[in-house]
């Protein structure tokens, strides 16, 4: 839906300025050539609760910067285009605001006032605090960066020429709700947003209108029921008309008032293979019949839940069925509008690419997207996992001690102090998110925190998140410091996942690995700063081949903790991010890594069977020192053939390694850059199910069952993984596993076996 004109307020928008050019000296994306002041963001920004008249107010604002003390702007600086950040080169200024400083915007335009209509001017997101004015009356204040806000506009509004005013303060620290922001960018942080970074429109209402859509469904007897908040003075003998259609053909109409249940004959629910939704439209009727207002939207049949499998473990559920959510880590920031992304089709290219390359879900880190986001998501089926926006390291904000990030499973964990006004303010920062979003079909699950970033009084905001929406599975801190309190238990690990198994302490949740990977590989002209280290986790490949030899590994270590319980997996991520190189796709947005080369992988790890039953065929020393020959000294050409002659190898107990590598059980000390293994262990009959290889390895390690390598490891793990072999290698009698594992820095181990996988039906 485009911008359509007002039938009752006419503005007269400024044309484009000629000047207006985006910020040069970064790079960008192909999208970023075809923005123009007249076509900034020119969709229609709300989705679920759509109308014919509305007006789109991005384009050409007036710009100034000046102390945060100020009461007025003074001599304007130039123009900025909305909604871009003036620290983005989409806006055509370029400048960072400081926390000393106020950041200041006006526009004009001509209006007709209409009796009995009400104005409203929304801004889908302004970072972080501002006032607004129209013809010097303030219209209101508004605290927070990531969620839409409005005013009535009425009284304010003029016949003739207006002038909208907009005050932006913008400290990027403290207690502050900011994300990925800092005022100094470096690794995982990026570069500050400040002031207007969504959509900024206008609309006219009747007095009385809807404000809201609510939505719940029953997918046991296919009914949808619809709640609508109104606005304005009540109308005599008000009555509600819902009208619900699917793909062009009305279902049910029913006039009403309260909660509006409509029961649809064979319903279609929606999931990632068929997103189904359901066209609603809404309207306010008198007691004559007469329409004072009307909306359309939609909605969708699904169910979420949780249900464990046949080994016990608690697993997503979606419409009653079994699910792993598999997918990535998306930051959502753009090279061109950090934040904002240049245009509609440009957001929708990161999506339809996730979709193509086989991923079901998407974990929107630590940002809340524009609507349309979320709508194509609705609409392509591709569940979301929602992150509140989190608080950086700031004042007490995080303890001092907390756990490392990836091991903050432990026992015991300390938590960040905070103030009752800024945990105050965090409630309702992360119940406007939900309030906002929670009709979107496409999210299923929410998260508080990330990590231990301004995790506090986890319990408390535990429990309220879990009342707040009880149709979503919480997840209270990806990564985080662990609190028995929502659905799930989510370990970080890079650059392979792991997650502690069989720690008894999440045996009531659903286990999910909410970040690994993070596979580094620049691309030489499509670099943020080229002049700067870019980086991803485990150290860069030498080669793309060597890239995809990780990623290959990493997706086969998901496959086999996927067997041992775990239900999700996030691989970190969709694109590269300033110096981050780790991305799927390019900063600019240009293909790293097929899509068609992705999807045979993920769609094999899709497939895995959620629950199996392991028999050992070798087994691994975890429960009992199994035996080895070894040597540290290169043994030549040859040492892992079956009818190798290793006599003069020495023999000890495993696992092999160094005291203190964590979370190692070493019976053999083993310090040496290199190591050779070799075993011999008969088979007596076939395996009843698949031979799998269940190791612990750090660093690379190359595995050889009867002279056949059988996988190449790059890198570590932190603990036991499995990994499918081919079955044709195993043989009856007599067979032979050797195994050459080569260390660099840090802790160093080494122990496998060979595991017969029955799967569990």
């Amino acid at each position: 839906m485009k911008t359509t004109p007002l039938l009752a307020l006419l503005l007269a928008l400024p044309a484009a300025h000629a000047e207006w050019k985006p910020v040069e000296g970064r790079i960008m994306t192909k999208w970023a050539k075809e923005v123009t002041p007249a076509n900034a963001w020119d969709e229609y920004p709300r989705p679920l609760l759509q109308r014919e008249n509305w007006t789109r107010l991005n384009g050409l604002w007036n710009y100034a910067i000046t102390a945060k003390e100020a009461a007025e702007p003074g001599a304007w600086a130039g123009e900025i285009l909305v909604p871009y950040a003036p620290e983005a080169a989409l806006s055509g200024v370029g400048k960072t605001l400081e926390p000393n400083q106020a950041l200041w915007y006006e526009r004009g335009f001509t209006a007709k006032k209409n009796e009995g209509k009400r104005t409203l001017i929304h801004f889908e997101a302004v970072d972080y605090e501002c006032s607004v004015w129209l013809n010097g009356t303030e219209l209101g204040k508004h605290t927070g960066a990531h969620t839409p806000f409005s005013f009535d506009a009425t009284a304010a509004l003029k016949d003739g020429e207006n002038v909208l005013r907009v005050k932006v303060l913008d400290a990027t620290g403290g207690f502050q709700l900011l994300g990925k922001q800092k005022l100094k960018p470096e690794g995982i942080w990026y570069t500050r947003v400040s002031g207007i970074w969504q959509t900024v429109w206008m609309e006219e209402v009747n007095a009385r209108a809807i404000e809201d859509l609510d939505f719940a469904s029953d997918i046991k007897s296919g009914t949808i029921t619809v709640r609508a908040k109104l606005s304005g003075p009540a109308i005599p003998g008000e009555m509600l008309k819902v009208t619900v259609a699917f793909k062009g053909r009305p279902l049910a109409e029913i006039v009403g008032n309260g909660n509006i249940a409509i029961k649809v004959s064979d319903p279609q629910l929606w999931s990632p293979e068929a997103p189904n939704l359901y066209d609603v439209k809404v309207e306010v009727l008198d007691g004559g019949g007469k329409v004072h207002d009307s909306a359309v939207s939609y909605t969708a049949l699904r169910e979420l839940g949780k249900a464990k499998d046949k080994n016990g473990n608690w697993r997503f559920t979606l419409n009653g069925k079994p699910i792993f959510h598999w997918g990535p880590l998306d930051q959502g920031w753009w090279p061109d509008g950090l934040l904002t992304p240049p245009s509609e089709e440009a957001m929708i290219s990161d999506i339809d690419y996730l979709k193509a390359a086989g991923f079901n879900m998407i974990r929107k880190h630590i940002k809340v997207e524009p609507r349309r986001y979320y709508y194509h998501c609705d609409k392509v089926g591709m569940m979301m996992w929602q992150d509140q926006v989190s608080q950086g390291y700031g004042p007490k904000s995080e303890p001092k001690d907390s756990n490392p990030p990836w091991t903050r499973m432990a026992e015991n964990p300390k938590e960040g102090e905070w103030t009752d006004e800024a945990h105050k303010q965090f409630v309702t920062e992360y119940q406007r998110m939900v309030d906002h979003l929670k009709d979107q079909p496409c999210i299923v699950v929410w998260s508080p925190f990330n990590e231990a970033w301004g995790q506090h009084r986890s319990m408390e905001v535990g429990k309220m998140a879990v009342a707040y929406d009880k149709t979503r599975p919480i997840n209270i801190a990806s990564g985080g410091n662990f609190w028995p309190v929502g659905d799930i238990a989510d370990e970080h690990a890079y650059p392979d996942p792991a997650f502690p198994i069989g720690d008894k302490r999440f045996d009531d949740y659903v286990k999910v690995v909410g970040e690994f990977g993070g596979h580094g590989w620049p691309v030489k002209g499509h670099l943020w700063d080229a002049t700067k280290e870019n980086w991803g986790y485990g150290g860069l490949p030498q080669s793309l081949d060597e890239w995809k030899q990780r990623y290959t590994k990493s997706i086969k270590v998901l496959s086999g903790l996927r067997r041992q319980g775990i239900a999700a997996g996030v691989y970190t991520q969709t694109t590269d991010v300033e110096g981050e190189i780790n991305g799927l796709l390019t900063y600019d947005r240009e293909e790293k890594i097929p899509a068609a080369w992705l999807k045979p992988l993920h769609d094999h790890l899709l497939a895995t069977p959620d629950a199996g039953t392991y028999a050992p065929i070798a087994a691994t020393s975890e429960q009992q020192a199994q035996s080895w020959k070894y040597t540290t000294e290169s043994p030549g050409a040859g040492w892992e053939a079956p009818d190798f002659d290793d006599k003069a190898w020495k023999e000890g107990k495993a696992g092999f390694g160094s005291r203190g590598t964590a979370n190692a059980k070493v019976a053999t000390e083993w310090t040496t850059p290199s190591i050779w293994l070799r075993r011999e262990f008969d088979v007596a009959a076939e395996p009843k199910g698949s031979p799998v290889l269940r190791i612990f390895h750090d660093e690379d390690a190359t595995v050889i069952l009867n002279g056949t390598e059988i996988a190449k490891l790059s890198g570590h793990t932190t603990g036991y993984a499995l990994l499918e072999i081919d079955a044709k290698v195993l043989k009856t009698g007599k067979n032979v596993l050797a195994i050459e594992v080569k260390q660099t820095k840090g802790g160093q181990f080494i122990d496998a076996g060979i595991l017969d996988e029955t799967t569990v039906k």
